[in-house]
């Protein structure tokens, strides 16, 4: 298959670097589709009842705790994925990176298919966890990366190009898997094995389409009249290289690794069970009979979500160029704050518009930071080893995966057990992403330009331009 390698997907003379956004996105959109999981969370729970408005499950079903440890360890793998292949992805190029993660991403979904028709939860947890999720991580890197190479001049623009569309992937998924599951609800599944059949077909084709279209720049290509140079204010832009091994050992790392980690916990577990808690929040008990949430109108919460988690990568990440990346994380730590202490507050009012537009903002960022940190990489770090540097990084993501579901369905269980009704369950765990947030800022604002010790040597003869406020300490 050599017209997968890299040398094959060189760009030509005149080849417009516009066309790349396209090839990525879809790739991004089909494996976004992740972030709709929560629309299968209620069906996965109800498939021995046969009755997905049941408060409670048959003897034998799946509890919603079980279910959403699908989406956990898919994000796990993820993360998990994109740091153990990230060198490979730089070495082979995002052509036979992408087909790869189209053939683990969509084979997952007919493993999971098998899983459910079984009733096996470690079959569905292998399909759309471990080997779906490695696919999100090798589709996920290798698209970001190129277009950093592609557009140096606007970096954040770029990535925001790139991860927008994972963000929407849910704008899609969200009522294609609600409509799938109506259309085949007679098959034994309640519409849960077709969907993923019917899926796992359609995204394959996408990302196949992606895959050949992707070019990558050749070697010492630079758009028309780029000149590089460092960011006066601030010094937070450098012209030297760092490689990821050196990278892995800076406190930049680290910080920003525990930016991620925490932005991402505070925002991740809220939108893997956003389905269900506006239905509990908002049921009929709590706005009156017959005015509760749907599961049609939480789909389309989360599809809402969806639009603006893909708004939000392309709009921070583009707002990023003129502020900054610090400053922009800034904005996401302090108004993320202040909406989550709020939301608890929108619940107990029972005011539906206030939380849908306190989670839309919330995650318009939460999508924004994804789409903000490869430039933040690119700032410290320098391009040439970007793609693996980021995937190192998303290991954060990986431990996000786990910690932030787990706080959410933790605290619900318990909190229900205990007696607490299921529409004020969520209020301890908005109070501690809260928190979260407070200590990410804290990281945020330690971050400094890397010390000049881990610098690369510049290619011979090649002496980039300095960085002035590069700390030697």
């Amino acid at each position: 298959m050599g017209f997968l390698d890299r040398e094959h997907s060189v760009a030509g003379p005149g080849w417009s670097r516009w066309l790349v956004p396209p090839a990525a996105l879809a790739v991004h959109l089909s494996i976004g589709q992740i972030y709709a999981y929560s629309v299968f969370n209620k069906p996965l729970s109800r498939l021995i009842s046969g009755d997905v408005q049941a408060e409670t499950g048959a003897a034998g079903d799946w509890s919603l705790f079980q279910v959403g440890l699908i989406f956990s360890v898919a994000l796990f793998f993820l993360g998990a994925s994109s740091a153990l292949f990230g060198k490979w992805v730089e070495r082979e190029g995002p052509r036979k990176t992408m087909f790869a993660s189209a053939l683990l991403f969509c084979g997952g979904f007919l493993i999971a298919a098998l899983g459910v028709s079984q009733h096996q939860l470690w079959l569905v947890i292998l399909g759309n966890g471990v080997i779906g999720g490695i696919g999100l991580g090798l589709g996920y890197i290798s698209p970001v990366s190129t277009l950093i190479k592609w557009f140096p001049d606007r970096p954040g623009l770029a990535t925001g190009m790139a991860i927008m569309g994972f963000g929407g992937g849910a704008l899609i998924g969200s009522p294609l898997g609600t409509a799938l599951m109506a259309r085949f609800a007679g098959d034994g599944t309640l519409g849960v094995g077709s969907t993923f059949l019917i899926m796992g077909t359609v995204y394959f084709l996408f990302m196949v389409f992606g895959a050949l279209m992707v070019r990558i720049p050749a070697e010492g290509w630079a758009p028309a009249g780029y000149v590089p140079r460092a960011n006066a204010a601030g010094g937070m832009i450098s012209n030297h290289n760092v490689l990821v091994d050196q990278a892995f050992r800076t406190p930049q790392f680290w910080l920003l690794f525990a930016v991620l980690f925490l932005n991402v916990t505070a925002g991740i577990g809220v939108l893997g069970q956003a389905s269900v808690m506006i239905q509990e929040m908002f049921s009929d008990k709590v706005l009156g009979a017959g005015a509760g949430v749907t599961a049609a109108a939480a789909a389309g919460f989360v599809g809402l979500l969806s639009i603006f988690n893909m708004a939000g990568r392309f709009f921070w990440s583009t707002i990023s160029d003129r502020l900054g990346r610090k400053p922009t994380y800034m904005v996401f730590f302090v108004l993320g704050t202040v909406l989550y202490f709020l939301i608890p507050l929108f619940g107990n009012l029972a005011s539906l518009a206030l939380f849908v537009a306190g989670f839309c903002v919330i995650l318009s960022m939460y999508g924004g930071s994804f789409a903000t940190v490869p430039a933040y990489l690119r700032d410290l770090f320098g391009t040439a080893n970007v793609g693996a540097i980021h995937g190192r990084l998303l290991l954060a993501w990986s431990a996000a995966a786990i910690a932030g579901p787990t706080l959410v369905n933790g605290f619900r269980d318990s909190q229900i057990k205990a007696g607490i009704p299921a529409a004020q369950a969520y209020s301890t765990v908005m109070y501690i992403m809260a928190g979260l947030l407070i200590v990410g800022f804290v990281a945020n604002l330690l971050i400094r330009p890397v010390a000049s010790r881990y610098w690369a040597a510049p290619p011979a003869g090649q002496e980039p331009l300095a960085s002035p406020s590069a700390a030697d300490d």
